[in-house]
């Protein structure tokens, strides 16, 4: 038999009716044609990130000076 004659589907068992058959062709194919997951970026080590480095700016008001010293 060639690949093409091949069914893509067999029911081994039980009578299905042609809904059934359509919903399982339908979510097998859906299923196939869904993109792989892509892999979680590595996290990167606070120790490299210069963004911590910069200070985000100040701003008068009440308790501005306190919270001056408080880390971001």
């Amino acid at each position: 038999m060639s690949e093409e004659s091949k069914p893509l589907l067999r029911v081994v068992r039980g009578n299905p009716s042609d809904a059934e058959v359509a919903a399982l062709t339908a979510v097998v194919a859906a299923a196939s044609a869904a993109p792989a997951a892509e892999k979680p970026k590595p996290r990167t080590s606070w120790w490299g990130d210069h963004a911590a480095s910069l200070r985000r700016p100040l701003h008068p008001g009440d308790g501005a000076w306190r919270a001056s010293g408080l880390p971001s």
